[in-house]
């Protein structure tokens, strides 16, 4: 990491979250088990064309569940699945806590930069508790646009009040990586073989 960076964006999902491996919701194994809901028709209802304006904030995720129970016939309330998926979803991955943890006090701002809507935003800061980790959280659902849009990046640096080169972008994506290192950032795309780097990269 360059000595001139004032301020670290960590990517929540794949990062500071680990509930995705191999590209799996590892949440979601035991939906079916659970609550009744096949897993194939879960993903293929929710995660649909409609779901960046879900994350994008212009399509409320409580509705967009509650249309897809209603259209599979399913008892439970949107409420009731967005209560299990957020509980469920809630994995923190102890590696990159802990490296946000030590890089507290050390004069670095560190937000959370994530494609989430606000239901789920709302929980990732007062139930896992990331509001008071972390100095901010930006997400798509409030800004309005997501990752890799420039946008998205631009509000980041001007709400910090930051120049791109002073911000490093965390990120398991490499399409965000790149829209970020594009726009000037210093960035690190985070995946299960670079992961052993990151503490180093970090100059911890």
């Amino acid at each position: 990491m360059r000595n001139d960076i004032q301020a670290i964006a960590w990517d929540f999902d794949g990062v500071l979250n680990r509930n995705m491996i191999d590209g799996r919701f590892v949440w979601a194994d035991s939906i079916e088990r659970d609550l009744g809901i096949d897993l194939d028709s879960f993903e293929a209802g929710i995660f649909s064309s409609q779901f960046i304006d879900v994350i994008s904030g212009r399509i409320d995720l409580r509705h967009h569940i509650q249309n897809w129970l209603d259209r599979t016939d399913h008892d439970l309330t949107a409420l009731e699945l967005l209560e299990y998926w957020f509980e469920k979803d809630d994995l923190k991955d102890p590696e990159t806590n802990a490296l946000l943890d030590r890089l507290r006090g050390k004069g670095i701002k560190q937000v959370i930069a994530t494609n989430n809507e606000d239901h789920r935003c709302r929980y990732i800061e007062d139930v896992s508790g990331f509001s008071h980790r972390t100095d901010h959280v930006f997400s798509s659902g409030r800004i309005g646009h997501a990752k890799p849009e420039t946008i998205f990046f631009e509000t980041v640096s001007n709400e910090l009040g930051l120049p791109p080169s002073a911000l490093l972008l965390i990120d398991d994506s490499a399409k965000n990586v790149r829209a970020a290192a594009a726009l000037g950032w210093d960035t690190f795309h985070f995946t299960e073989r670079t992961r052993s780097q990151l503490a180093t990269f970090l100059g911890l």
